[in-house]
Formats: C-alpha cells, structure tokens, sequence
C-alpha cells in the first residue's frame, strides 16, 4: 500500500503521454502499470478511431504501449488513450459522398432513370395482380375452383 501511495503522488496531468504494460484485458477495455507503478485504463472505445470488436483485436497481455492521458478523477483513477496518440481521421458520414457537390446533370438523369425503371416496374407488377385477381374472380362466376 505504500508503493501505491507514493505512486500517486507522482504528478501526472491530462494530455501527458505516458509509456505502460499490459497487465489485464476485460471485455470493456485494458488495465495497463505505468512505468510509476500506478495501474490506469484504457477503456474500448480510446483504442482506436475504427470500431474495435475485441481488445484483444488491439492489445495483448505484456504489451508496452505509449497512451495519453485524458482524466485523472478525483479517487486518482487514471484514463488513458490510445485513439488520442493518431493522427485524427478527417469526419466523413455515410451520407456526404451523396451530398457532396456534383454535377447536377449526371445525378438528375440518374435519379430520372431510377424513377422511370421503377414506374415501369411497379406499374408491371400491378397489371400481373389484377391479372390474377382478375383471372380467379372469372373462375368463381364460372364455377370453377381458383387455382
């Protein structure tokens, strides 16, 4: 207990990048000793800009890794990152290649063929039920069984 009270004494502050080991990994990030000796987290969602499935996709036990420090709270719990060490990605939604500035005239006919093919389609598939809509109401009246 007095290693761990020393250890927190050392200061550390956010934005501070740290060197640390892998000691645990749990479904919910990694438990990792700086070289200090204090235990911090890097929880799953600082690993990595992408979408991390695993930490182990990441992390492996007795890994040396350089985080950043992002919070200290008041218990002394320290958080870590390592999504903050990347070089950050530049912001791109799904939706902004559709969006984005195009030629108005290429994306118009492309949009008027789409609407033509799907009126021809949905118009053929209205006329195919009222054929057989049709075709069973003329079995009925004849008395015959609808197929």
């Amino acid at each position: 207990m007095a290693e761990e009270r020393k250890a927190e004494t050392s200061p550390l502050a956010p934005g501070e990048v740290v060197t640390c080991t892998v000691e645990q990994i749990m479904p919910y990030g990694a438990f990792v000793r700086l070289k200090t000796g204090q235990r911090a987290m890097i929880h799953i969602s600082e690993l990595s800009h992408s979408f991390v499935k695993k930490v182990e996709d990441i992390l492996s036990l007795s890994q040396e890794v350089q985080a950043k420090v992002i919070k200290i709270d008041e218990k002394g719990r320290i958080d870590l990152s390592l999504k903050k060490m990347e070089a950050p990605r530049p912001a791109q939604s799904p939706r902004a290649s559709s969006f984005g500035p195009a030629a108005p005239e290429d994306t118009r006919d492309s949009f008027e063929k789409k609407l033509s093919n799907y009126l021809k389609a949905s118009e053929a598939k209205i006329a195919d039920l009222n054929n057989k809509l049709n075709s069973s109401r003329a079995a009925k009246k004849r008395g015959k069984p609808a197929k």
